[in-house]
């Protein structure tokens, strides 16, 4: 078994209502969030999974980023978000989503949550 995780108390998880498909494919992809310390930069990774349930890929995602955390020496901040994959992975198939309401208009939405000026991404 791996290292073991400390998750700090004032974190929680969640988890994405698992939807419930006929013929699941049984794949998961799972969203670690990790803080790099003295840097101020987070980092957000998502890992896929072959598990029978959310809560069991969730469980093989946090194992896998307790080693992460501890090869890197970042802080594994607690949050797995999981995601049951439709199709099998391959080319195209989506591994990931997350749905969140909100009332802002989509370049308010986006320059809030994803393309704030602090992303370091290389232009496309």
């Amino acid at each position: 078994m791996g290292p073991s995780l400390r998750i700090p108390a004032r974190v929680t998880h969640c988890r994405v209502v698992e939807r419930q498909l006929i013929g699941s494919s049984g794949w998961y992809g799972v969203r670690c969030v990790f803080r790099w310390t003295g840097r101020g930069t987070y980092e957000e990774r998502i890992t896929l999974w072959r598990a029978a349930s959310a809560d069991g890929a969730i469980a093989l995602a946090e194992a896998e980023a307790a080693g992460y955390a501890e090869d890197t020496g970042v802080e594994y901040t607690g949050l797995a978000q999981c995601y049951e994959a439709v199709d099998v992975p391959g080319p195209g198939a989506e591994v990931f989503s997350l749905l969140r309401d909100s009332p802002l208009e989509p370049d308010a939405y986006l320059d809030r949550y994803f393309d704030d000026g602090g992303e370091r991404q290389l232009p496309v």
